[in-house]
């Protein structure tokens, strides 16, 4: 299938799951390749059954439609963890451009009040907003949660045999993930309106990105320029950002892309996996020699969640 920018590539996942070591490290470097080149990649192979993905987006349709008062009794300014709703041009990804026209809803790790994290005072432990009276579209989200995370898990052991350290290396920095499902929604407009989501990289290591099949994502070229990025039935967008970028010297690539402006209405759903709390992103010993030196310095997940966050949010920065 032919891709946009750069050529991106199909890439079927299952045999990240052979007991065979050659066809693992087959498709690891499929992975690899995309990482190093666009950045972006479609997923198949990858295990999540149609009906969990159809249970997500019948879940968020319904929780949109909620009337207003409902959505702002879980307003992301009412949580210090970047849990819960955010309004209608309430984000601005592109700081030189208009108020992205979406809404969203931001679900993390689901942990009880009582968590020893959450008590402990962890950076963005907390608890998830839930629309009252609603236990369906709760048990709808979380499936698909826990469905994305293990595919990024799952897409991390192909990077790790792809980057020379052990398979299992990132496991157990992403088995307490910092992770986001975004739950996002763009009211239909016109081509004069402002974009659905402005150009920007994603933060964390890896996003899985269910979409309705409505077009609307972009990605720039490495020449310059913007592609609409297909649609495939059944498949996930997956694209690299900044934390992994990080994590490798730069070797694979974070893209910019955006949502162009919102001509019909559109939903999606992006899962950001960003590696737990206390998990230290340092540059691979792999990935810096002499001539190539660590270009960043050693940071744990939170403290880069939090620099990340406070950039786009006014109410962070403004201490609400």
């Amino acid at each position: 299938m032919r891709g946009m920018s750069d050529s991106v590539p199909v890439i079927d996942v299952s045999g990240l799951r052979s007991p065979d070591p050659a066809a693992r490290r087959a498709v690891a470097a499929q992975l690899g390749a995309a990482c190093r080149g666009p950045g972006f990649f479609l997923v198949t192979g990858h295990g999540i059954p149609d009906s969990t993905t159809a249970g997500l987006f019948g879940a968020a349709r319904a929780l949109f439609a909620l009337p207003e008062a409902a959505k702002q009794a879980m307003s992301i300014r009412r949580s210090p963890h970047n849990r819960g709703y955010v309004g209608l041009s309430e984000e601005q990804l592109d700081p030189t451009k208009p108020a992205d026209r979406k809404e969203a809803f931001n679900v993390g790790l689901e942990m009880p009040p009582d968590h020893p994290e959450i008590r402990a005072g962890v950076p963005f432990r907390g608890v998830n907003l839930w629309p009252e009276g609603r236990p369906d579209l709760r048990a709808a989200i979380l499936a698909h949660f826990d469905a994305a995370w293990a595919l990024g898990r799952l897409l991390h052991r192909g990077f790790a045999l792809d980057l020379g350290v052990a398979e299992d290396f990132f496991e157990d920095k992403l088995d307490r993930p910092l992770a986001t499902l975004r739950l996002l929604h763009y009211p239909a407009g016109d081509a004069g309106a402002a974009l659905g989501a402005g150009e920007h990289t994603d933060y964390g290591c890896v996003t899985v990105l269910a979409t309705d099949g409505v077009a609307g994502l972009q990605v720039k070229r490495r020449g310059g320029g913007w592609e609409d990025v297909p649609s495939l039935p059944g498949a996930f967008v997956c694209n690299i950002g900044d934390c992994l970028m990080r994590w490798t010297n730069d070797l694979y690539a974070s893209t910019p892309h955006r949502v162009r402006a919102p001509v019909a209405e559109r939903y999606s759903a992006a899962f950001f996996l960003d590696p737990n709390p206390d998990a230290v992103v340092a540059v691979l010993p792999g990935c810096a020699d002499a001539g190539n030196p660590p270009r960043y310095a050693p940071v744990t997940g939170a403290a880069y969640l939090r620099a990340k966050l406070d950039e786009t949010y006014a109410h962070r920065r403004e201490g609400g």
